[in-house]
């Protein structure tokens, strides 16, 4: 187990920081290596910092049985994340182990025979992917010693750190543009933090959390996706770890995740890199799909146009959450997608809607838009001919419906009909 000693944000002095098998942090561009710390850029050539692990110790079939033996949710994991080793008795939401459907009627739509799941992570505590990530970083902010929580947020996350901080006994105060969908305002509001809207985009937020890092004013708070991010973007991985071990210990051979920042994408590819590396699965290819919004498509953009830099867009699309237009992982999501021999599309407002009612109809699963993007772009995906529908395909729904029901506002009755047989048969219902 790994410790270092690095300066608190809120003591001058050097404490001891236990993060489990995290053993330092890498620059993602040059591998210049850091102690352990709420660090984000390099100091050396500014680009972004990552967890670099020690598993020398690890043997593929103990921790196997380890894994197995976990709780049902990402702690199972704790030998492969930066936490400590008691993280499971720590107060935290214990998101995780979510349901990996096996969506055979979504299959027959869509014309996949080689096996179609839907991993659904809409049964989170907060109902989002965003839980995993956020409890990530929660560990991370007791070790370093902040005091207060927070986050720019385009909904999902908000919520995430304002449940995570009352559970854990932390303030609050998060950051959001001021016309987000009302469900997300409210369900970030309603446990007890400071709920602060941004005139502005995403991206104006963005800036501005950076500013108040700098800022005597956020002394003692962990941004969770700014100077805590390494840690924070690891959560990520538990989704393909779940995937691979509720596959049987088994990669599938395509997956399709939505891009916001990109930074899910990228992690989900570490993820099934370390389970190759530590024997946990058999090494064989693998691809991996980015999913976009028409209405905000850098990274898409990029990648039809064959480039290798992304360049920042304005947001307009129902996909709120996934409305971050200038994506920082997005680089990093066009080399994986060419790698792997994946791709990047996009799909209309029209198409995400449509694709949110048929996962509806054919699964009884209610996805926000984002869910509505990975849905939609795999159909067009098979219908161009670029994913293959003979290959297991595993589909992506980070978050619930009812947080995104303007989306499908038109949906209602079938009909109204008096209380009597007779107007029950007149309504053609039969």
């Amino acid at each position: 187990m790994a410790v270092q000693t690095v300066a608190s944000t809120t003591d001058s002095a050097a404490s001891p920081v236990d993060l489990g098998p995290a053993a330092a942090l890498s620059c993602r561009e040059c591998g210049h290596r850091v102690p352990l710390g709420p660090v984000f850029a390099c100091e050396e050539c500014f680009g972004p910092l990552e967890i670099a692990y020690d598993f020398s110790a690890h043997d593929a079939e103990e921790l196997r049985k380890r894994i197995e033996a976990g709780p049902a949710n990402i702690w199972r994991y704790a030998p492969l994340l930066p936490v400590p080793a008691d993280v499971a008795t720590k107060p935290n939401l214990n998101p995780g182990w979510t349901k990996l459907v096996r969506a055979d009627n979504l299959a027959r739509e869509l014309g996949v025979t080689g096996g179609l799941y839907v991993k659904d992570d809409s049964g989170n505590p907060t109902h989002s992917f965003k839980d995993r990530v956020v409890a990530q970083a929660l560990e991370a902010a007791r070790a370093f010693g902040f005091t207060t929580l927070s986050c720019s947020s385009t909904g999902n996350l908000a919520g995430a750190v304002g449940a995570a901080a009352a559970r854990a006994g932390f303030r609050s105060c998060v950051f959001i543009p001021h016309d987000l969908e009302q469900g997300k305002v409210v369900m970030a509001a309603v446990y007890g933090g400071e709920l602060v809207g941004i005139e502005g985009n995403y991206d104006d937020v963005n800036r501005f959390c950076s500013e108040l890092i700098g800022d005597p004013a956020g002394e003692g708070w962990g941004f969770v996706n700014v100077n805590l991010r390494p840690y924070y973007a690891e959560g990520s991985k538990t989704l393909a770890y779940e995937i691979c071990e509720q596959l049987g210990w088994r990669l599938p051979d395509q997956i399709v995740v939505p891009i916001a920042s990109g930074s899910q994408l990228t992690k989900i590819d570490k993820g099934l890199q370390e389970l190759i590396g530590l024997g946990l699965v058999e090494d064989r290819p693998y691809k991996i799909f980015g999913a976009q919004a028409e209405g905000c498509s850098p990274v898409s953009t990029a990648y039809k146009a064959g480039h290798d830099v992304v360049r920042p867009q304005k947001p307009n699309t129902i996909a709120k959450s996934l409305a971050i237009g200038n994506p920082a992982d997005g680089p990093y999501v066009l080399d994986i997608a060419r790698r792997t021999g994946g791709a990047v599309e996009d799909v209309t407002d029209e198409q995400v809607v449509d694709a949110i009612k048929l996962l509806a109809r054919t699964e009884g699963i209610f996805a926000e838009t984002a869910g509505g993007v990975t849905v939609g772009v795999t159909k067009k995906l098979i219908e161009n001919g670029v994913l293959d529908p003979s290959l297991t395909t595993v589909v992506l729904n980070t978050g619930d419906g009812l947080k995104t029901l303007d989306a499908v506002a038109g949906t209602g009755l079938t009909a109204t009909i008096r209380p009597t047989l007779d107007s029950f048969r007149e309504a053609g219902l039969v």
